[in-house]
């Protein structure tokens, strides 16, 4: 959707076109007046569902014609990109691997034996059906959306439903709730034992640990248990925080997992050029156990639910003070 335009001038524009948007719905539950709002305005339009944060531009949910769904952009206060742009905006200077990272998402790469994670000839599609609610508030948006996990002969091998919520608790923070409940809707499930996953998101390329061709970025990943950097792919935590700069400034991603989370805390699947997931089923690759060691199988009929927290925040994890974040959020976590 986007122009090549400078970052400023297509904030403007987008605020101007989702105010439009918004009183031509008629939503009552936010609204803008002169390009600014109060709450979280949440419109869908043309397969793309925009959000934004007290009339700024915040994130799209983008699930028409798409291998699954994903939230691209995710824009700080400024319209900094926290996400790297390509392969939905080439603005160069921006590695073009893994083009089936887009943004912020949730998949993985081995249900009943098909790779939902990738987008390579032989993978499956997580397909939108419809939307459980969506809904613009003064504290905070919604998005919750059906699911159906399609083979690619065609049969549904899973269906999920998954809701995010979106709220600025600080006024600096801009934070994203992600829930999803996956269901053995068409028999039985099992998640397969692979480090291609699960709940992840591609950071900024400026916010990297390594640069392309060797050479050492001025990006850093903190965890929950102390470790930093490239000790902290493959081991278990109750959180992990990637920052670096952009636009000049150091900004964050904390991503948290939720206690009640299966196999608590996850492992971390983060790596120095900017792929950031937690993934709870890659045991033969993080812990070098047997083929099939971390595999989760979910009988027919029933469901399993995951529970993460996304903190976008300036600074980085000391002064985001991203460890009592995670406490408080502790206490209040549906």
């Amino acid at each position: 959707m986007f122009s090549p335009v400078r970052i400023s001038d297509r904030v403007c524009l987008w605020a101007v076109l989702t105010a439009a948007v918004w009183m031509g719905t008629g939503c009552q539950s936010a609204r803008v007046s002169g390009g600014s709002g109060t709450g979280v305005s949440v419109v869908d339009t043309n397969g793309v569902v925009r959000v934004a944060l007290n009339g700024q531009p915040f994130t799209e949910y983008r699930y028409a014609g798409v291998s699954r769904p994903f939230l691209y952009p995710i824009l700080g206060p400024d319209g900094e990109h926290f996400t790297r742009r390509w392969p939905q905006e080439d603005v160069g200077g921006e590695e073009k691997d893994h083009p089936h990272h887009r943004g912020l998402w949730w998949a993985h790469g081995d249900a009943n034996g098909v790779d939902f994670w990738s987008e390579q000839k032989g993978a499956g599609k997580t397909v939108h059906e419809s939307f459980a609610v969506l809904k613009s508030g003064r504290d905070e948006g919604i998005i919750s959306a059906r699911n159906r996990w399609v083979a690619p002969d065609g049969h549904v091998v899973a269906t999920d439903l998954r809701t995010l919520r979106f709220h600025t608790p600080n006024g600096a923070d801009r934070t994203v709730d992600f829930e999803i409940t996956v269901t053995a809707s068409h028999g039985g499930l099992t998640l397969g034992d692979t480090k291609e996953g699960t709940m992840a998101i591609r950071l900024a390329e400026s916010m990297r640990l390594t640069q392309p061709k060797g050479v050492a970025g001025q990006g850093h990943i903190v965890n929950s248990s102390g470790l930093r950097d490239g000790d902290t792919w493959g081991k278990r935590a109750m959180w992990c925080d990637y920052y670096g700069p952009v636009g000049g400034r150091t900004v964050g991603v904390a991503l948290f997992d939720h206690p009640g989370n299966p196999r608590y805390p996850t492992w971390w699947h983060v790596r120095d050029y900017g792929l950031f997931a937690a993934n709870p089923f890659g045991v033969h690759d993080f812990e070098k156990k047997e083929k099939g060691a971390g595999n989760l199988v979910i009988p027919a009929g029933r469901s399993v639910t995951f529970r993460y927290r996304f903190i976008f925040h300036p600074g980085d994890t000391a002064s985001a003070a991203v460890a009592r974040q995670f406490d408080a959020w502790l206490k209040t976590a549906r």
